[in-house]
């Protein structure tokens, strides 16, 4: 697959309860200015019945990724063949297609993964023609686990600029080999975009983590420090596409002129570094 730099994320439309007419126009204005990865999940509401509405006329111009079971959980009863098998034909069936491009297990632990069972089904949905890749969605562990069993296609993996962890954890093993890195939550999700903490629980980790973090880029105009962020996240080697969600239909042409200004200066890339070094504790991990 030859991805595009951005892709969009589909969690805000679910969670964020965005109305259809409005998921129209945003997909349909990301797929016109260029984007061709749509990243979705079964546990995100509505999302995937939205994408399908808005943009399943233009299937052939992107690749459709979702992703199945609970994150975060390790209860048995998510992640068995039985429960992981019914949410992938929910989400086809959502979808509107009888196949996707990738599906990913969604933010299991190491137990679950080394149990084996999880993988097993989507080997055999690979192998039924439902999916042409398979990846694992996650941080830490889990992460590192699903790169050295050599078993998937993908890693999506938190990386920006108040997450860094897995750049020297998992990034470079998976970049060795030679799986596709998707990046979530490429720009922290703005959290400083106010000025102020955020409302949404979401956001706070980053918020507290940037407090300390102190970049003085961050100062800059909103879509200068955003640019900056997000071409931070894209300088790190092997990462494929980076996921941005949102709501607001104009926003995608406005997100493809953040790359504007071409790759970000490795001496800034290592001044982000240094300052994440000097300043991380031991329990900064990768968020879900």
């Amino acid at each position: 697959m030859r991805v595009s730099v951005l892709g969009f994320g589909g969690a805000e439309i679910g969670f964020e309860g965005a109305a259809q007419a409005d998921v129209d126009r945003l997909l349909n204005s990301a797929l016109d200015a260029g984007l061709n990865v749509i990243d979705t999940a079964a546990m995100y509401p509505d999302s995937e019945k939205k994408i399908a509405a808005a943009v399943g006329s233009r299937r052939s111009e992107f690749f459709l990724f979702t992703k199945c079971g609970e994150p975060g959980s390790d209860d048995p009863a998510s992640w068995n063949a039985t429960a992981l098998s019914r949410s992938i034909e929910k989400s086809l069936a959502d979808l509107g297609v009888d196949h996707v491009d990738l599906i990913q297990l969604h933010s299991c632990g190491e137990s679950t993964l080394a149990k084996g069972e999880a993988i097993e089904v989507l080997r055999r949905a690979r192998e039924a023609g439902k999916t042409r890749f398979i990846g694992f969605s996650g941080e830490g562990d889990a992460a590192r686990y699903a790169v050295e069993c050599g078993v998937f296609d993908t890693l999506q993996t938190s990386l920006n600029i108040a997450d860094q962890s897995s750049i020297d954890t998992t990034l470079p093993a998976a970049h060795a080999a030679g799986m596709g890195i998707i990046a979530k939550r490429p720009i922290a999700n703005a959290a400083w975009k106010t000025g102020r903490k955020p409302a949404s629980a979401y956001h706070h980790v980053y918020w507290d983590r940037l407090q300390e973090l102190k970049y003085d880029f961050l100062m800059d105009g909103l879509a200068e420090s955003i640019s900056i962020a997000l071409r931070f996240t894209l300088a790190q080697p092997g990462v494929a596409t980076a996921i941005v969600g949102t709501t607001k239909p104009d926003r995608w042409p406005a997100n493809a002129r953040l790359l504007d200004a071409g790759p970000l200066d490795a001496a800034l890339v290592e001044r982000i570094r240094a300052k994440w070094r000097s300043v991380a504790g031991p329990d900064w991990v990768g968020q879900i």
